[in-house]
């Protein structure tokens, strides 16, 4: 018997079964973005510092990775957290604390989240502060939101 399909119809099986297995392993990474300045401290800070946070969040395992960097404060780092959940111009208590020796710039880290903070942290209820001894309730802060 000679068979009318050719080579790529007997593959499509298996092409299909790759192709749904390697959408259920894959898991989507979110790129989040804060720009940290003092006037969006409450109540706004007058500083000349500056910072950003660049963050993923993967969807599956609910792993938060972040790299913070901040330049001009008007002294050392005392603490740096992520806090929430509050819109822009509303305080909101500590979600994530940076560790107190990784506030250096770059600052680096990572931290699983639990069903209520992904939910915060997607709706943009999340913010990032750093501060400092002359600022101790805050110097910089930014809105965690979506990089794109």
């Amino acid at each position: 018997m000679i068979s009318t399909c050719g080579p790529h119809v007997r593959w499509a099986p298996v092409l299909m079964l790759a192709i749904l297995v390697s959408g259920i392993a894959r898991a989507d990474t979110v790129a989040l973005k804060a720009n940290l300045q003092p006037s969006s401290e409450v109540p706004p800070r007058v500083s000349k510092g500056h910072g950003t946070v660049d963050a993923t969040f993967d969807t599956d395992t609910k792993l938060l990775t972040w790299t913070a960097t901040y330049a001009e404060l008007s002294g050392p780092v005392t603490m740096a957290h992520f806090h929430g959940p509050a819109p822009v111009g509303q305080n909101a208590k500590v979600q994530v604390p940076i560790d107190k020796k990784a506030l250096a710039s770059p600052m680096k880290g990572q931290a699983t989240l639990s069903e209520q903070q992904v939910s915060d942290l997607m709706t943009g209820q999340w913010y990032f502060n750093i501060h400092t001894q002359e600022n101790p309730t805050g110097e910089i802060r930014g809105q965690v939101m979506p990089a794109n």
